[in-house]
């Protein structure tokens, strides 16, 4: 039973290199935004559990006594089982939800609802175990994604950066803490039919696609052999190798046919001032990143996240390589963070 407030946090992530090209067995780099998700839970004598998501605009609440009369009996015993289609529809039901709900908050929802009624039914939970987090989080993206990775938990439990091939996944040691923006286009896409897009491209041109996708892999070993260079003394030329890697992935992805015009125009604003930018994850809108080489002014900073913001574009200044899960006093968070906590 919970009886003080705990506060939680896990980073971000993004892809570094290998979108894409990760689908067909080449190695992706991930790393840890430092962008965190914090959560807040709280004890109520008022007999409900609440759920609250403020930034996809989701307060919800379950009566305890009747979840716990509810036949949980299609949750599996043991560790992290994995979600079927004919569970998650059992799950709308016990949620309640209406008809309007958009997919993604309701999707959100039974996630959350699939942990709590599980993992409230182990005694074995301990919070310490990140193994066991890292198992629980994967479960969570089989409700959202269907079939994911498993890079995007990894990396939020774990932090730092991870080199992932054919479901191995490895972390890299010691990777500096890069700084760089993420611009987030707001121009929505459809991952799977993405991916789709070029499974189709590479059966339509085998002899052409297969090489980009071996280039992208290439790419990616190259980042990785660099990273590990770089340490806590990177070297000027070190950045430089970076951006020609930023720069020919950019290129490759749009020759997958997974570029969009929105990332053209946030690769050109960067470019004009000396940035190198590319696609994050899926494409065809979505996120971007670009790197900051060490010395660069603020104001010049400033300057370029004003320009994508005129462009319609969210941007903010983060770091990669951030920590994974963990958990704060409510006096070592940020005032804004703390802020936004107690406004919930």
């Amino acid at each position: 039973m919970l009886s003080e407030v705990l506060l939680v946090s896990a980073p971000g992530k993004v892809i570094l290199h290998g979108e894409h090209a990760v689908v067909h067995g080449k190695v992706a780099l991930a790393v840890a935004l430092n962008l965190r998700t914090f959560l807040r839970l709280q004890p109520h004598s008022n007999g409900k559990v609440d759920l609250s998501l403020p930034n996809i605009g989701i307060k919800w609440a379950w009566d305890v006594a009747r979840l716990q009369l509810l036949d949980t009996s299609f949750l599996e015993q043991g560790d992290a089982t994995t979600p079927t289609p004919e569970l998650v529809e059992k799950l709308k039901e016990v949620a309640g939800l209406p008809d309007d709900c958009a997919v993604t908050e309701s999707l959100a929802v039974l996630a959350f609802l699939y942990l709590y009624l599980s993992i409230c039914r182990k005694q074995r939970w301990t919070k310490e175990d990140l193994e066991l987090i890292n198992k629980w989080a994967f479960q969570g993206e089989r409700v959202i994604h269907g079939n994911p990775s498993g890079v995007d938990n990894a990396v939020s439990t774990w932090g730092g950066a991870l080199r992932y091939q054919q479901g191995k996944i490895s972390s890299l040691k010691r990777p500096p803490a890069l700084q760089i923006l993420l611009t987030n286009t707001k121009v929505p896409r459809n991952t799977r039919t993405l991916v789709a897009g070029v499974r189709n491209r590479l059966l339509k041109f085998p002899e052409i696609v297969a090489p980009l996708l071996t280039s992208i892999d290439a790419i990616s070993l190259e980042c990785e052999r660099v990273l590990g260079e770089m340490g806590e003394a990177p070297a000027p030329e070190q950045y430089l190798v970076l951006e020609e890697l930023i720069d020919m992935n950019q290129h490759h992805l749009n020759a997958l046919g997974v570029g969009h015009a929105s990332l053209d125009q946030l690769c050109q604003v960067t470019r004009a001032r000396g940035l190198h930018s590319k696609l994050t994850g899926a494409g065809g809108g979505g996120c971007g990143i670009t790197l900051l080489k060490p010395g660069l002014e603020q104001p010049e900073v400033e300057a370029t996240k004003q320009a994508l913001t005129s462009c319609g574009f969210d941007c903010w200044e983060t770091s990669i390589g951030a920590p994974g899960v963990s958990i704060h006093s409510a006096t070592s968070l940020d005032s804004r963070v703390q802020q936004a906590l107690d406004g919930l």
